[in-house]
């Protein structure tokens, strides 16, 4: 990324810009020197002598004038646009406009317009708001905005990424934990953990013992031959493999799988380990709305709950 933000491409940028528009000038200037005889009434205008398709030819008559006024002008408001606005290399143009500028602006705008109702939402608890149909429709939109790239816009997540409308969570389904997800960010690594379980048959009966905590159709034999490899993976998922949410370490005596739940799949895992990141919003989004926010979520998770008490 150095190479990218070095000086040179400043540079790089702002020549070809410059001479692009020079060229520009001069072709236009050099055409509109050039004397061209413009044929008589009833005579014929002269060819270039290009033609093409047995019958098309390029006549030599002049371009007409309101054209090449309105290309002069064109060059003139691109110099003056390049004077006023960035568009050469680092040059910051003499308004210094900025889109990071212009954003910042309308965010002012927005928080004086919605500061006080995004305050109001704070002093709330958060399962009473998500029982408050504005403040779900609030939470709505910030979810669409910021976390259905991931999470999908029915919150049900999709490979590596959480289902958050189920009632499995891996550090905690209560508000205030997904206030703090939200607030702060998550970093889940497991560690490849091939070399501390043994052999590719050890592993592949690790994962055979995994499929079997939570029921699924695993080969009897070789779950029981895994079993006792598993004492690996029991100081982070516990003896019964239920799972530590203190750390984010999944329950896997369920059938909720981040990655899928089959032998390969849990085979992957365990020689690969796994590395997720979930980024926080606490200074891009601020306190209020994240707060509005983690309400939002929790009650997609108890949709049972908060439309039975709504009524």
């Amino acid at each position: 990324m150095a190479d990218f933000t070095s000086g040179f491409w400043s540079i790089y940028i702002t020549v070809l810009t410059v001479l692009g528009i020079a060229g520009c000038a001069l072709l236009l200037w050099s055409q509109s020197t050039v004397k061209i005889e413009i044929p008589k009434e009833g005579e014929e205008a002269k060819s270039t002598g290009h033609v093409w398709d047995e019958g098309l030819s390029v006549l030599n008559n002049p371009i007409p004038r309101c054209w090449m006024w309105l290309f002069y002008i064109t060059i003139v408001f691109g110099v003056i646009y390049l004077a006023l606005y960035p568009g050469l290399g680092n040059f910051a143009g003499k308004l210094g406009w900025t889109s990071q500028g212009e954003y910042l602006a309308e965010l002012k705008v927005a928080d004086a317009e919605y500061g006080p109702l995004f305050e109001k939402f704070q002093k709330t608890d958060m399962k009473v708001l998500a029982k408050d149909p504005q403040a779900r429709a609030i939470g709505e939109r910030l979810f669409l905005t910021y976390c259905s790239q991931c999470h999908g816009s029915d919150a049900r997540g999709s490979k590596g990424y959480p289902n958050l409308s189920d009632s499995d969570w891996l550090h905690g389904g209560d508000p205030e934990v997904i206030k703090t997800t939200l607030l702060k960010g998550r970093h889940g690594a497991m560690p490849p953990m091939g070399a501390a379980v043994g052999t590719e048959k050890d592993i592949e009966n690790v994962a055979h013992y995994v499929q079997s905590l939570s029921g699924s159709n695993s080969d009897p034999i070789k779950a029981a031959f895994g079993k006792e490899k598993f004492g690996a993976c029991t100081a982070c998922h516990g003896a019964d493999g239920k799972g530590n949410q203190a750390i984010g370490a999944p329950n896997l005596s369920d059938k909720t799988w981040l990655y899928g739940g089959s032998v390969a799949t849990i085979m992957e895992t365990i020689r690969g380990g796994r590395n997720n990141v979930m980024p926080a919003f606490e200074e891009f989004l601020g306190d209020a709305k994240i707060h509005l926010l983690a309400a939002y979520v929790w009650g997609m998770s108890n949709a049972s709950t908060v439309t039975a008490e709504s009524k």
